[in-house]
């Protein structure tokens, strides 16, 4: 049964907005721990413009539940994520002046570099996976990287306005699942997931985890967010009980 790890970065960009100390993000993952969810995940930005090193650290000391710290490939990332050692690593692409992240890591057309960061993740124990496109050849190359998980964008998928781009979208997810489980790798999937289109997903065979935050931190804004989280921990088991 997939499982919610809950993106909470948008409370810290609440705060952010003001230039307050509210809301606390810690505050927000000790929430989502209570209402259920799998795990809390969070997007360390080079420029800090959410998230900051004091959050990574509070949230991280303060559940017990899986940690997920999504960052780019940089040396500085990199030397953040091996002091904090989270429970899953998920590198992403990066650019200071998007809204939020625009694709998947481009694995082929950089892959030495990606391998050279991977090479120094994995050597000090710590599990990565590698957010990416939901192409069959992208599987492949991820696996060959080495690397124990990958995270399928869902970009197109949650933005699809019509029926046929809706399942177009639906089917190379589908394709790309079906090679993970092929080659034995752990499948998330993130980015743009809501309440109208979780359910769908989650009743395709392979997902593991689902990572996903705007939604939920949307709908507290109106239900608060224990039951925000709790009714998406629903949806995430692919039925509306």
């Amino acid at each position: 049964m997939p499982k919610l790890s809950v993106n909470i970065d948008h409370v810290a960009t609440i705060r952010e907005a003001r230039g307050t100390h509210y809301p606390e993000p810690v505050a927000a993952a000790q929430i989502v721990e209570l209402a259920g969810a799998y795990g809390v995940t969070i997007h360390r930005r080079e420029d800090q413009r959410h998230i900051k090193d004091r959050d990574v650290a509070l949230i991280q000391d303060s559940i017990s539940i899986p940690f997920t710290l999504e960052m780019a490939l940089t040396e500085e990332m990199i030397d953040i994520a091996i002091e904090r050692r989270p429970n899953l690593i998920t590198a992403v692409p990066e650019k200071r002046e998007e809204l939020t992240t625009e694709g998947g890591l481009d694995i082929v057309g950089n892959r030495k570099q990606v391998e050279a960061s991977l090479n120094k993740l994995h050597d000090a124990g710590l599990s990565v996976s590698l957010f990416i496109e939901p192409e069959p050849e992208l599987m492949q190359a991820a696996a060959d990287l080495g690397v124990s998980h990958v995270e399928l964008h869902t970009g197109l998928y949650s933005l699809a306005e019509t029926p046929e781009d809706f399942q177009r979208e639906l089917h190379r997810i589908m394709r790309a699942l079906e090679k993970t489980i092929e080659l034995g790798l752990k499948a998330n999937v993130g980015h743009g997931l809501h309440y109208g289109n979780t359910t769908t997903l989650a009743r395709l065979e392979g997902i593991d985890t689902f990572h996903t935050g705007h939604s939920i931190v949307a709908r507290a804004v109106l239900v608060g967010l224990d039951r925000a989280v709790r009714d998406m921990v629903i949806l995430c088991r692919g039925n509306l009980e």
